[in-house]
């Protein structure tokens, strides 16, 4: 199954400049001396997009100006696509700040589109993003969803059905034809696919008939893949100082997000990690503090290096406040791969055979890989309980519960005794048999299920060995024979 999740940055230049930490700032995106983008803050006092520099600064005279800087914006991007790529090592970089990433060969590992979808929403807000997401079995319907205010759709009937309600402008190559488009009564992609395709052409250019084909899974889609680099190192800029270092575990929970997804994409576990807390420069330039973790087991997991980092930033005191992060893997090797065999190899440790149990239990449930537990009876049928293989029987038990053997018992116990024809006197199973030991009498279990038997090893004409028992009855009765067990 093919399926695209579309990612669109609405906010992407204001949250470059104000991340979550301090999303109460007073701050206002310039473009081209016009407001491009303002916090709550600004907005609570007036502030709009499309303003020019001097109606904001008469609005919130104390708000803070930032020029659109488009080399952060490609850094943020390219921090959420590193993040993303513990998805899948599919993501790509599309128009007007969207990324888009193939998933239907990770679907079954995160449990379907919707808890992918939920996931993928998870790690944006922990990034300190906020995203739109379609859903659609091609990438371009993924995108125009995620253009068109989010959206979820598996197949291409469901996909199309919503496309065709989205407005024509969303198309790149339609918005210079707009007028045009309106003045047709042309607004949605619906009607711009019924427009006849040649006068369309002739009009827009192919470009914009590329786009809806591919949009509706009628043209192949070519996408440049982002790949990881061979080695992270991530760095954060803090716009604000801070003081406390409790504060910072935000900003490196930003910073743990791209790792995980480098180490996904590379293939690689972590085993020693290592974030710098960058403090002022100039004059009063202090050397970074550095906060070095080393992982008894290697991990590529954030939940447990986001707690180990927790509790380090909560004991440190800063000598000084802190302007930025940087987070590096020091030590990384290759992730263990799944074993080709299910059973460890002979001569293998305790640990070997307990991860063996943990993925037998894993896979079958801890109702189906069971241990036995030998039991104080010296019934055959009861001389033995099967027990979940985690509860522990120690050794010592076990020798206790042992009932004395006078003979060999058989490893293959009949789960119910089979009743035995008599010919000449003698019990018969495939062959007559013939008994090659004494008789060991078994009489207990008067307090509950009483048994009175004389059990013998018997041997057949192939030589088999079988485990038989003789009732003992009234002198009157006929002595009735019964197979209970087979000998290897």
């Amino acid at each position: 199954m093919r399926l695209w999740i579309g990612f669109h940055l609405p906010r992407l230049p204001l949250e470059v400049f104000c991340p979550s930490w301090s999303e109460d700032s007073l701050t206002v995106v310039l473009e081209q001396d016009g407001v491009l983008a303002v916090s709550a803050r600004a907005r609570a006092a007036g502030v709009r997009e499309g303003m020019r520099r001097g109606g904001a600064l008469l609005m919130a005279p104390d708000a803070q100006l930032r020029e659109r800087a488009p080399p952060l914006e490609a850094e943020a991007l390219h921090a959420v696509a590193m993040a993303l790529l513990r998805y899948t090592p599919l993501v790509a970089q599309a128009e007007e700040d969207t990324l888009l990433i193939d998933v239907g060969a990770s679907l079954r590992l995160f449990g379907g589109a919707r808890a992918l979808c939920r996931l993928a929403r998870a790690s944006m807000r922990a990034l300190g993003f906020t995203a739109v997401l379609g859903c659609a079995p091609t990438a371009r319907g993924a995108w125009l969803l995620a253009r068109g205010g989010g959206g979820r759709s598996l197949t291409i009937d469901g996909m199309t059905r919503r496309l065709r309600r989205l407005p024509a402008g969303l198309l790149p190559p339609a918005r210079p034809f707009l007028g045009w488009l309106d003045g047709i009564g042309c607004f949605t992609l619906a009607e711009l696919r019924r427009l006849p395709r040649p006068g369309l052409q002739r009009r827009c250019g192919r470009a914009l008939l590329d786009m809806l084909d591919a949009a509706h899974g009628e043209a192949p889609e070519m996408f440049d893949w982002i790949t990881a680099p061979p080695g992270f190192k991530a760095k954060l800029e803090l716009f604000d100082r801070v003081e406390h270092a409790d504060a910072l575990l935000f900003g490196a929970q930003r910073l743990l997000q791209q790792m995980t997804g480098w180490l996904c994409a590379r293939q690689f576990a972590v085993e020693r990690v290592s974030l710098l807390l960058e403090h002022e420069r100039g004059r009063v330039a202090r050397a970074p503090t550095q906060i070095e973790i080393v992982l008894a087991e290697a991990t590529w997991r954030d939940e447990h290096l986001l707690r180990l980092l927790k509790e380090r930033l909560g004991k440190i005191e800063l000598a000084a406040p802190v302007i930025g992060l940087s987070l590096e893997a020091l030590r990384v090797r290759p992730m263990t791969p799944p074993s080709d065999s299910l059973f460890p190899e002979p001569g293998g440790s305790k640990e070997d055979r307990e991860r063996l149990f943990e993925l037998l239990v894993a896979r079958l449930g801890a109702d189906n890989v069971l241990q036995a537990a030998p039991q104080a009876d010296y019934r055959p049928d009861l001389a033995n309980a099967w027990v979940p293989v985690h509860e522990k029987v120690r050794p010592a038990e076990q020798r206790a519960r042992m009932p004395p053997r006078s003979l060999p018992r058989p490893v293959w116990l009949l789960p119910k005794p089979v009743a035995l024809l008599m010919r000449d006197h003698r019990p018969f199973y495939t062959s007559p048999l013939r008994m090659v030991s004494n008789a060991e009498r078994i009489e207990a279990g008067w307090w509950s299920e009483a048994q009175t038997r004389d059990y013998f090893i018997a041997e057949g004409a192939d030589h088999a060995h079988y485990w038989v028992f003789r009732e003992r009855l009234g002198a009157e009765d006929a002595p009735r024979w019964y197979l209970h067990g087979l000998f290897g």
